[in-house]
Parts: C-alpha cells; sequence; structure tokens
C-alpha cells in the first residue's frame, strides 16, 4: 500500500495536558552521562510478615564498562535502607526463604552461579549448590525440601564431536532451522532439574526432561518466572513448547505441564491450546491452577489471556474473556479467590485484580507512570514503577485504595538537581476515523513563546505499547534534556487500545501506522512552538523499519532520521530472521507465494524500493550480534545512501545483540545520536 499524497485534515480532540512529578526548580540539564549513571532498581521480594523488602540495584560504571549489582534490604515504612552485599560476583534473583529468617541469591562468588542464602543482615552466607557450569534461575518448593533449579545442557553434536581430528576447526555444521536464537547459537538448551535440599551442597538432580531434546523454560528469556510449585511440594509446573528445528521455528504453541515428583510422571493440561501457554502458578489452597495464554498459534503478539483450571475436575474458565487488554505478572490472592495482574490500557501500565466469582475485574492503580512487577503480602502490593521522568523505584501500594507509598528513591539526589520536565497526553483523530493517544514531551524550562527542534519517536515491536517506560537507550526524558520536543505517538498496532487496533499491523507494516505517524506529526506541527522546518524521526527494530519507510516517503517533512535495528529490506529478513513465527505472521507468509494478497504487498513496501525518493541525511546503527534483524540490513541501508549521495552515517557494534548493553557502547550510542541530531536540527 502506497502513502496516501495528501493526509486527511484531521481534528484533535482537546489535549490533555499532565504534569509528572517535578523535581526540585533547578536549571541544570541531564546528560546522557548522566542517565547512563543512574542506579537501575531490579528485582524485589516482600518478606511474609510484610515488613521488609529485598532488592537489587545496579550501579553502572562507564568507566569499568560494566554493571555491578548489589543487594539491599528496607523496612516496608521506607526506613532502615541496609546494603547486605558488597562485591559479590553476579548476585541477583534474592528471594525470602525460612519464612522471612534467611534470604536465597544466585552469586557467582565461588566461580559458576549458584545458589546461597544468608542472614536478612547479609551475614552468615552459605552455598546451597555446586552444580558443574552453574544454573541460570531456581525456586524452591514450598516446604523448602525440593530446590528446582534451571541448567543448560548441550544441544546437537558439534563439529569437533562429528570430525574429531579436526579439533580447530571453527566451522558449524546446520541441518535444521533455529540454529540461532535472538544473539546466541543454538548449542544448549535449558532443562528443569530438582533435587533434595539437605546438608550438603547440591551438586547435582534429576533431569525431568531427561532425552527430550526441548527447552524448558523457552528461550531466549524464559526463567523461574515458568515454573510454579504446588502448595505441598509433589507437583511441578512448567511452560515449554515441546518442539524442534523447523516445527519450533514456525509455531508460538507452548503447553503448560505438570510434573509429579512420585511417579516422574508429566501430563499436559492445555492440549489443544494453540499459542503461548505461560506463567503457571499454583492458587495457594491447591485446588487451582491460573496461567496466561493466547490463542492462535504463530501469532506472539497475540492478546494475553487469564485462565484458570480446576485441578480436581479439569474444568477451565477463560477469567478475562472480554477483557481487551494483556494480562501480565500473575499472582494469587492469599485466600485463593482472586487473582492480582498487570495490564496496559491506554498506555500506561497499572495493576489490577479480578475474582474467581462474577469476574469482576478492578483497576487498582492509575496515574502516568507504569508498574512493572507486582508481590503482595497481607493487603499490600509491593511494586516497581517508572514513567518518562523517573526510572524504577518500589512502591508499597494498598490493595482496596490503590494509594501508593514510594519507598526507595535510588537517584533522589540527581533528580532533585534537574529542571521539571511535562508531558502531555493528547488524543489525535487517524485517518479511518480512530483516536490515537500521542504523548508529548516537553523540554525543561519549556517556553511557548520560543519554537523548538521535534523528534517523531516510531515504536519498534512492532506491537509493543509506547507507555510510560523509562528507556536507557530510547529515553524520552534525555531527549528533551537536549532541548526537543519528542512526539511519541501510540499508532496502530500497539497494544493496550484494544484488539483490532492492536491487530491492524499485521501483514500491513506500511499501511495504516505509517499514516498515523505523519499524522501526529502534522497535527503538532501545529502548535506555534513546533519548529516544522527542524523535524527529525528516529526509532529502532520496527521502528527502524519505519525510519526507512517515512524516508522515502516523507515529502521533506523531516530534516534528519536515525534507524537503529531497523529492517530495509523486508524479502532478506523474510530468509534470514530466526522465529520464523514471527516472519510468518506479521508479513503474512513467504516471498515466493505469489498468490498471497497480503504477503505480496508486504514484500512490495519493503523500504529498499523506496531508496530513489531518499533526499535526507540518515545515520544508521546496528549490532553483529543481532540475530534477529541481521546487521546487513543496517549495512544496505548505509551503503544504499551513500551511493545516493545522502549524507549517512553507520554505527556498528561487533559485540551488542538487537539492544546497546555495555555502558560505554551506551554511551557512544547516545553521542552519536545526538551528534547526529544536533548537526542537521539545531
Amino acid at each position: 500500500m502506497k502513502i496516501k499524497k495528501h493526509i486527511t485534515a484531521l481534528a484533535t480532540a482537546a489535549a490533555l495536558s499532565a504534569t509528572l512529578p517535578a523535581v526540585a526548580q533547578q536549571s541544570q540539564h541531564m546528560a546522557p552521562e548522566t542517565m547512563l549513571s543512574l542506579a537501575r532498581v531490579g528485582a524485589s521480594a516482600l518478606s511474609p510478615d510484610g515488613k521488609t523488602v529485598v532488592y537489587s540495584v545496579g550501579f553502572p560504571s562507564i568507566k569499568d564498562n560494566k554493571i555491578r549489582t548489589e543487594l539491599f534490604t528496607i523496612s516496608s515504612d521506607g526506613s532502615a535502607r541496609r546494603q547486605i552485599t558488597q562485591g559479590i560476583a553476579g548476585v541477583h534473583g534474592a528471594r525470602w526463604i525460612q519464612q522471612g529468617r534467611r534470604i536465597s541469591y544466585i552469586s557467582s562468588e565461588s566461580g559458576a552461579p549458584q545458589v546461597w542464602t544468608m542472614a536478612p543482615d547479609g551475614t552468615d552466607r552459605r552455598q546451597v549448590t555446586n552444580i558443574e557450569g552453574g544454573l541460570s534461575d531456581y525456586l524452591f518448593s514450598p516446604d523448602e525440601k525440593q530446590l528446582a533449579y534451571i541448567k543448560e545442557i548441550p544441544f546437537g553434536k558439534s563439529t569437533k564431536e562429528i570430525y574429531p581430528d579436526l579439533p580447530k576447526a571453527t566451522g558449524r555444521i546446520v541441518t535444521d532451522l533455529m540454529y540461532k536464537h535472538w544473539d546466541e547459537w543454538v548449542e544448549t538448551i535449558p532443562h528443569i532439574f530438582i533435587a533434595p535440599v539437605g546438608g550438603e551442597a547440591i551438586t547435582g538432580g534429576k533431569d525431568i526432561l531427561e532425552g527430550e531434546p526441548y527447552e524448558a523454560p523457552t528461550k531466549p528469556f524464559g526463567g523461574a518466572e515458568e515454573l510454579s510449585w504446588s502448595p505441598d511440594g509433589k507437583t511441578l509446573a512448567y511452560s515449554s513448547r515441546k518442539k524442534t528445528g523447523m516445527e519450533y521455528s514456525l509455531s508460538t504453541n507452548t503447553d503448560i505441564y505438570l510434573y509429579d515428583l512420585a511417579s516422574g510422571q508429566t501430563r499436559n493440561i492445555t492440549e489443544g491450546m494453540g499459542g503461548y501457554d505461560t506463567h503457571p502458578r499454583f492458587s495457594p489452597d491447591g485446588k487451582r491452577i491460573s496461567w496466561i495464554s493466547m490463542e492462535r498459534d504463530g501469532y506472539e503478539a497475540d492478546l494475553k489471556r487469564l485462565f484458570v483450571q480446576d485441578l480436581k475436575t479439569g474444568q477451565k474458565t477463560f477469567l478475562t474473556d472480554g477483557f481487551e487488554y494483556d494480562v501480565d505478572e500473575l499472582q494469587w490472592a492469599a485466600n485463593s479467590q482472586s487473582l492480582f495482574f498487570l495490564s496496559t490500557k491506554h498506555a500506561e501500565a497499572q495493576l489490577w485484580e479480578i475474582a474467581l466469582k462474577g469476574r469482576k475485574i478492578r483497576q487498582i492503580t492509575t496515574g502516568m507512570h507504569d508498574y512493572t512487577s507486582l508481590d503482595v503480602q497481607g493487603g499490600k502490593i509491593l511494586a516497581g514503577r517508572q514513567s518518562y521522568i523517573e526510572p524504577t523505584d518500589l512502591y508499597l501500594v494498598d490493595v482496596k485504595t490503590g494509594a501508593a507509598k514510594q519507598l526507595t528513591a535510588e537517584n533522589k539526589s540527581t533528580l532533585d538537581g534537574l529542571a521539571p520536565i511535562s508531558v502531555e497526553k493528547r488524543w489525535v483523530k487517524t485517518t479511518d476515523g480512530g483516536n490515537m493517544l500521542v504523548w508529548v514531551v516537553l523540554p525543561p524550562n519549556f517556553d511557548k513563546t520560543k519554537k523548538y527542534p521535534a523528534l517523531l519517536f516510531c515504536q519498534g515491536g512492532p506491537q509493543s505499547p509506547v507507555s510510560q517506560f523509562f528507556s536507557y537507550r530510547w529515553n524520552m526524558r534525555l531527549m528533551a534534556e537536549q532541548g526537543y520536543i519528542v512526539i511519541a505517538p501510540n499508532r496502530h498496532g500497539v497494544p493496550s487500545f484494544g484488539k483490532a487496533w492492536n491487530e491492524q499491523i499485521s501483514g500491513d507494516y506500511s499501511g495504516q501506522n505509517i499514516q498515523d505517524y505523519l499524522t501526529a506529526v502534522d497535527e503538532l506541527k501545529k502548535e506555534p512552538w513546533v519548529d516544522s522546518e527542524r523535524l527529525g524521526c528516529v526509532g529502532a527494530s520496527y521502528g527502524g523499519y519505519s525510519v526507512f519507510y517515512l524516508a522515502g516517503v516523507h515529502q521533506k517533512r523531516f530534516k534528519a532520521f536515525i534507524a537503529h535495528a531497523g529492517i530495509f529490506n523486508l524479502e532478506m529478513q523474510y530468509m534470514t530472521t530466526e522465529e520464523m513465527w514471527f516472519a510468518n505472521w506479521d508479513m503474512g507468509g513467504a516471498p515466493w507465494e505469489k498468490d498471497n494478497a497480503v504477503a505480496q504487498r508486504t514484500f512490495a513496501n519493503s523500504p529498499h524500493k523506496l531508496v530513489g525518493n531518499w533526499d535526507t541525511p540518515i545515520l544508521v546503527i546496528h549490532g553483529e550480534r543481532d540475530y534477529r534483524i541481521l546487521a546487513g540490513q543496517g549495512m544496505a541501508a548505509f551503503n544504499a545512501a551513500k551511493l545516493r549521495g545522502i549524507p549517512a552515517e553507520l554505527l556498528i557494534y561487533p559485540d551488542e545483540n538487537h539492544w546497546i548493553l555495555r555502558p560505554q557502547n551506551a554511551l557512544l550510542w547516545q553521542r552519536t545520536f545526538f551528534g547526529w541530531l544536533d548537526k542537521y536540527l539545531k
């Protein structure tokens, strides 16, 4: 589908302007170095008595090019903050055990990652496991007599095993699909092991998938959140996609399995359910199990639905039927009569509760922010919360009223020294008659009598909400701090605005959603404080595709483009990405399916076919360990721009994936990013 040359005049609803919590009235602005040095609050857990929180904090060092993580405790009234680790290698995964008398965690202090425990004050550290090669995650049974842990096992035969006489050969012999995933070659897969907990360090356990060539939990990000112990400790639930090779690459069909410790037998309770089934959770009374389910196989962005099964009768209940927003981060109430979860509605992630009886859904919290985690104890919810303005801190939320009390303030002194930033929420009419939420982030000390350069932010995913996230790469506040107005549309194809809005983008990458971007820009250009002669366009992944595509159809709206990890050639993307279910669903099929109208429309609108229209400077960024969208896409776009005589620059990382994670690489990214924008927009 080609972009129409004339965008229909649009009416904009009255802007709902809201200023997020302002910091002290100072004149300092945030620099990239400041943002990248902020302390990063991570996983947290509330003690069984609800009185103490244990949590992790990452401390980035640009000089040392690493992030050091430490564990802290703090009272639930916000007092008595205490650091309980100091320089322990690889510390993470802290949880309360022994009814709050000890804390378990993973660290590499003895070499490979192992499970340890310590007293709540950080003393009396004891090693629980001594597994060869280490482990990646763990979960104690409720009585703490068993430990489930996740460990990588070899997958397939290496070249050295096939040809022992070639020990120095480096080539890989590939005979099937899914030979790489995210940022690694698939040479190992995770399996779940169970071991009894005794006086001696655990050196091994029973592989509950022994002999099976399947991942459990699924790569690339699955961990102990995909496991759940029954209250009596006799059954372990887990999620797995029991497929290999090409079948694996084409399917999102994971299932929930119940492993019986006594018999060693495994039972699939979601047989016949097509898509992802994940996050199993036994109810505290042991009568039910809940999980998150997607309906359709192959559609990784399908609606996340909440299901509950009665373990005695086997009856399944679609608990959130009629609820058009994704369900995340499940936890049962102590009385087993309701569940708490996270869900994003209208680009704000909030805390919710649903009752089993009557299936009544209640939104607990509101506000211009994203809640990122939850842990419920005794009428309170421990939750991480962030926004465009502030990084994650921990809050204690009243279950009944939704009132939130801030517990941590890890970056208070830094944030207090910055000038205030305001964020506007606008609803803009789209060309198909829809209503689109557009975030507008304004620079510090904003003066409506002045004109500012503006950036259109193009979201990746493509089905990811433009919510109130605090990103350490695409940081809305940082962009505004450099004097730019940020325009961030929740265009068609993002969740949190209903099923139809989210699904519009499938098979239509270049259609309505691209028009939405132009609509948002054209609407904001009407403001006297937006300099229409200094507009930039930036984005990553599908957002990078959007940048490449808009570069060919923008009709001189923009003066600079930046594409990170973007898709430039859709046919090459289809044939080189690793998760083929994604390519099939989003693109509509294969390029050789000549009778497939959806697929042919997709490939006909590949950005590389519009290079003849490019006329604007472009910066291209890519990581060579990105196996979702190969770095050759970025190189091709850069080469095409240079061959066209268009000012272009390429920032390529040999050691980064789809993201940029190392501190010095991240700072190089930010300096290059703003250097390019400042050159052409200031």
